[in-house]
This record gives C-alpha cells, structure tokens and sequence, in this order.
C-alpha cells in the first residue's frame, strides 16, 4: 500500500460522465462492488442498483438524480457522483460537475461519442475538470475501440492517448494489453480480477507499435518526457505515467481505456488509472470566491477557514439533506456555520458519509471532502457555507432557463395547499423547476427542461405526496426579439399630483443584437454627451428597460437580442429622480417596442433518431413534418442515424409516434441548440403615439 504525507492526496472527486444508455450506471455499480463497498453486482434491468435507488429511476431504466457514493481503493477514499445522462437532467449534471475535481467520461464501443455524450463533455470543459475517457461495451457486436478513439478525437478536439490493447473482439473479448508495462491482464468467465500475464504472442507486435505511438504522442506533450526520448528513444513505465497524469490534470491530453463493465471486464484498471491520473483537492487550485467585492482564494487545508459549497438538497418530510464540497476547512458536528446567500447563522446537526440512499455518520468533515449534513433549513443548491469570522460568497453553478412548462392542478380543492407545499420542495431540490401562477387565467404552471423532467416531477407529486394532479397540455417557453428597430425614439414621462412630481425626458435608439447567452441577451449604452442626462439617471433608464424586457408586445413573452443606447435626454431641476427616469426607461421600452418589427422566437432542438434502415423514409418524412431540417445521415452498427434541427413544439409525442413507425425499434435522443424564429412572425407593429 502507498504512503502519503498529506491525507488529501488519497481523496479523489470524481463524476461519472456520459451518453443515456453508455453503461454509467453499471461502471459505478461495478466500482462499487470491485471495492469492497457492496458484496453483490447490482444490475440496471434488474432494478438491484445502488444509485438508481428512485422507485421511478427503476422503473425506468434511467438515471434522474446525480447519487453520491463512497468507496476506498488502494488506500484511496473515491468520492463518486453518478450523474443523468438525459439531456432533461443536464442541471443536475451541471450542479455536480460544479464540485468535483475529476470525471470519467463512459462511451459506447459501438455508438462512440453521442449527443448528449459531446454535450457533457463540453459541460467539463466550461468546469475544466479533467477526465478520463472508459469505452465500454466492448463486448458488443459491431465493438471496436479504434472507431469509438477516432469519434472522441474527431467530435470532442481532445488528444487520446489509448493506453491499453483489447484482447479478443466482440463477443471473444476477455481481456486488455496494458501499454505501459506491456502485460496482459485477462478476465476469466465469471472471475471477479484479472489474471497478469505476458503480452499473448499475436498481439505482441501490435502492442509494441501501439506503445511506440504512445510514447510519442506523449513525447510531443510532455518537456521532460521528451528530453527523456530524445536521449533513449524511448520512455520508461515510471516517465510515462507521470507525463500521463500530468497532461490529464492540465487538461492536454486524455487517457482512454476500454472494458466491459457488465461482464466486470476492465473496472480495477480503470480504478487504479483514476487514482494515479486525475487530481486530489490537493492537486486543484484553491478555491476562489468574494468577500465586500473582493475576491479571495482559500486553500484546501483542514486548518483553514472553512468554506463549502451546497449543490444538492434532498427536503423529504422528515426533514432535509444537503449535500455539500468541503473547499477548506473543517466541519463539526453541531459547528454553527454562516449561509452566504441568507445572511443568517445555521447549526449542523448531523454530519453523513453518503452512499446512495444509506449514509455512514461522521464527527467531522475535511477540506476536500463531500458529505451530507442534516439539520440546515434554508441553504440551496449553490448557498455558501462558510466560517462566520471569515465570510466569502462561492460562484454557484449556473441555472439552465426552462423550456417547457405544463399546467397543474390539484383535482380535489382541499389539496390546492398541499399541491403548493408539494411543488416548492420539488423547485428547492431542483432549481431547474420552476413554478408561477399564469395572471391571466389564474393556473399554477410548472416550467422545466422537457417533456421526461416535468413527468418525472409530477408523478413524484403524487407517489410522494400522494397528491392526485390534472396535468394540462405541454407548451413552450417562446422569446422575442427586434427584427428590425427605431431609432431616435422620444418619451417623455411627467406626473404632477401635488407636492414633487416626475419629470424624465430620453431620446434612444433600439437595434437588433446577437450577444451571448451569458450577458442575458440585452445590451444598454449611452451615447448623451454635455451631461444632458447624469450618470446615475442613465443607471436608473437601463434598469427601466430591463423590466420593460420581462414581457413584450406579441404575446407577453420575454424580450432577448436587443441593444438600447440612450443619444439624448433632457431633466427638470427639482421633479427628475432615479424613480421617474426608471419608469421612462421602463415605459418607453414598451412604446418602442410596439413600434419596432418583432420576431416571435421558439426553441429548437438537435434530434438524433437511431432506426433500421427500412424505415428511414417514413422516419424522414415525419421530421419534415415536423418543421425539421435534416443536417446529417449516417450508418452506424447497422442501423441509419439521422440527425435533424426540429422545433422543441412539434417534439411533444415524438417518442410514441417514432415507436410506432418502426415497430419499437426506432430511439431518438434531443438537446437544445437555442432559439430560432418562428414562421411568418416578423409583424411591424403599429407606431406608439
């Protein structure tokens, strides 16, 4: 066993990343039983596994929460999250990805990189959370590691460095090639470790050409790896597993293995490579966040303030599970900690190791840890927990904007309350929920990411809390926007009621603007010179117009991609104020918007449908149907996929339909691209007068 001087060093974060289908579930399962943690393999089609412990991820076969798990190997405490592979869940992935230091990325031998496969890659990137690459499935027909290692370098622009050889294809795999110190390790049938071997003689030239590439692969990478193959050649086991693990945590390079993680092929080579190639707390940067505006770094070492970082709440009506990443410090049972966010002191009651839906009780918890505690009653996903001498304020991960909402309803009137209660614990554990109540008819509407997100909250309302709902039909969240705009646009707003009045006067213009998605989809600036309009006027006329954006003229939806600059203005000496230039700002938008041409926008979604080869003709047509625009085709283990930009509207029953034209054999997989204009919308409204 190693030895270590800094027990942070044997701590290792890690999410378990990939495609719905990849087999993440059973590489978790699969670790866990490998290390000790559980004495029997728990299987996805049986409903046995640890955590898919949800009645309705059982029932369905899928991931729906990120579940936390502890396991020890090789001296090593792994933290582990299992996140959701479906796109309607990629929040939670979000959340989790927040907090750890390392992932495994698991891809399909036989698909290769899939959608939602590429879109939690670049979730990581956004993190910049290193990770290790595990294609699985290697036992399947039509497996083949090379095709899967060419898609992740072609889709996703990392540098693969393979660092095994399978042993046998499909069916016949049994084992891999370990290049590095070029021996075998094969599993037997029904074996739970492998056998170490010499490299078998027929694969023993390939192994040598494939360690050969490595080597220089890495020595392009790697200073000292290549002083080192400059001088002999080639490159020792020990130099290559230390450039290895340094190109992994700099995020230049990613190590790809392979296995089968059903048959239990290629889980303990995948747990020693996260142990010597991804990060401990240690090996990250320590953790940033902001106190009174200025921003301060705490290092991940039990001794020092503590700071920590909430990313999931489990409020069940025994009471609530907060799930938090210790950044620095250390956390006592019954410690009083301060909540950033609130502004207010909490008590932690009880400290858990966690391990799916069973948790392990703890005195205390250290910087790198991940714990739950119990006994916080108003911390969130994102709240900040931190030493009350020494306050800092983490960044939270971000909130994706739901994009379908659907309307809700207690069936019997004595439950309204009950459903209200139901429904805000549900938006408290998931942020990517959002409840309102519609003005017009008076409706409580649930908005979330899509069709399976809002499902799966509703069925809990009512497996939970036993709560029977009427559930409207699915609609969108649509956007405006400024098709064409008006410049030199004038109002004037004046009140005079007795005592001082109001008085603001603004000349701007409003134009169309493709911003980023991060900057909200609005930009405001002043062009007023000679001090017509003093700055904290102009301050006051651009938060007007950011509320004057909450609703716009076409149907009352939201109001994305414009510019506003204010050229003009005038004041009056006693009547102007922030209040009368924030309405003119917020009025004036109204009028000007009404007079611009607008653009109803819609969300749309890349689809990709999977299905036999004498059915894509009726599957085509359908999507043209639908509004959708083919972008690709391609075949792949024997079947055609299709890949086509349709409207998240005309989605709703997809599923259903696609079923039945390919009898049961079609699937199909959606992730949102954005918003795009729907037809025929572009209206010049009538000039405000």
């Amino acid at each position: 066993m190693r030895t270590h001087t800094n027990p942070l060093t044997t701590i290792r974060n890690l999410g378990i990343l990939a495609h719905v289908d990849a087999g993440k579930t059973t590489v978790t399962e699969r670790i866990l039983y490998t290390t000790g943690t559980t004495y029997k393999r728990g299987e996805v089609h049986d409903g046995t596994t640890v955590t898919d412990f949800d009645p309705q991820e059982r029932d369905r076969g899928i991931t729906i929460f990120a579940a936390a798990v502890s396991c020890s190997w090789d001296g090593h405490r792994i933290n582990l999250i299992d996140t959701p592979g479906h796109v309607d869940f990629a929040d939670e992935v979000e959340r989790s990805l927040r907090v750890l230091d390392g992932a495994v990325a698991v891809f399909d031998a036989v698909a290769g990189v899939e959608p939602q496969s590429e879109s939690v890659w670049r979730q990581a990137d956004r993190h910049g959370v290193p990770r290790l690459a595990f294609v699985n499935k290697m036992d399947r027909a039509g497996a083949d590691l090379d095709t899967a290692v060419a898609s992740i370098r072609e889709r996703l622009h990392p540098v693969p460095l393979v660092v095994q050889l399978p042993i046998g294809t499909e069916d016949g795999f049994t084992g891999v090639v370990d290049l590095l110190r070029l021996r075998a390790l094969v599993w037997a049938d029904g074996a739970d470790t492998a056998e170490e071997g010499p490299v078998p003689d027929a694969l023993r030239e390939e192994a040598a050409r494939r360690r050969r590439l490595l080597e220089e692969a890495v020595a392009e990478r790697h200073p000292a790896a290549l002083e080192e193959f400059c001088d002999r050649e080639t490159l020792t086991a020990a130099t290559l597993a230390t450039a290895l693990r340094d190109l992994t945590r700099d995020g230049d390079g990613v190590v790809v293995l392979c296995g089968s993680a059903y048959r239990n092929r290629g889980v303990e080579p995948l747990l020693d490579a996260v142990v010597s190639y991804l990060p401990s707390p240690l090996d990250v940067p320590p953790v940033r966040g902001t106190h009174d505006g200025a921003e301060r770094e705490r290092p991940a070492d039990p001794a020092a303030p503590m700071a920590a970082l909430a990313f999931k709440v489990n409020a069940t009506s025994t009471g609530r599970l907060t799930y938090l990443r210790v950044y620095s410090g250390t956390i006592e049972k019954g410690d009083t900690v301060w909540d950033a966010g609130t502004r207010r002191t909490e008590r932690i009651g009880r400290i858990l190791r966690v391990r799916a839906d069973r948790h392990d009780p703890l005195e205390r918890a250290v910087a790198g840890d991940i714990v739950a505690v119990v006994g916080l009653k108003s911390a969130r996903a994102g709240s900040t927990l931190c030493a009350p001498a020494a306050p800092l304020v983490l960044e939270p991960a971000g909130v994706a904007e739901p994009v379908v909402h659907v309307s809700v309803e207690a069936r019997r009137s004595t439950d309204t309350d009950r459903l209200a209660s139901a429904l805000a614990r549900l938006t408290e554990e998931d942020p990517s929920l959002a409840v309102r109540t519609d003005p017009e008819t008076g409706q409580t509407v649930l908005s979330g990411m899509g069709e399976l997100h809002l499902e799966v909250a509703v069925e809990r309302v009512r497996s939970e809390h036993g709560i029977e709902v009427t559930v409207g039909r699915p609609g969108v969240a649509y956007r405006e926007t400024v098709g064409e705009g008006v410049s030199g646009f004038v109002y004037r707003h004046v009140k005079q009621d007795g005592g001082a009045g109001q008085f603001a006067h603004i000349v701007f213009d409003v134009d169309p603007w493709e911003g980023n998605a991060e900057e909200g989809g609005f930009v405001f600036g002043s062009a007023v010179v000679g001090g017509r309009v003093p700055q904290e006027f102009v301050r006051a006329v651009e938060a007007g117009c950011r509320d004057a954006l909450a609703e716009g003229p076409l149907g009352g939806h939201p109001v994305t991609g414009l510019r506003v600059t204010l050229t003009d203005g005038q004041t009056h000496v006693k009547d102007s104020s922030d209040t009368a230039f924030r309405t003119a700002g917020r009025l004036g938008l109204r009028d000007a918007l009404r007079a611009s041409v607008m653009v109803l926008l819609e969300p749309v979604v890349e689809v990709t449908v999977t299905v036999p080869e004498d059915a894509v003709g009726g599957v085509l047509g359908d999507l043209a149907a639908r509004r959708g625009r083919v972008t690709g085709s391609d075949t792949r283990g024997g079947a055609a996929v299709v890949t086509a930009t349709v409207p998240l509207a005309e989605l709703f029953g997809y599923a259903t339909r696609l079923r039945s034209r390919t009898r049961g054999r079609g699937t199909f997989t959606a992730r949102p691209t954005g918003y795009a204009p729907t037809p025929a919308t572009a209206t010049a409204a009538t000039p405000a007068r």
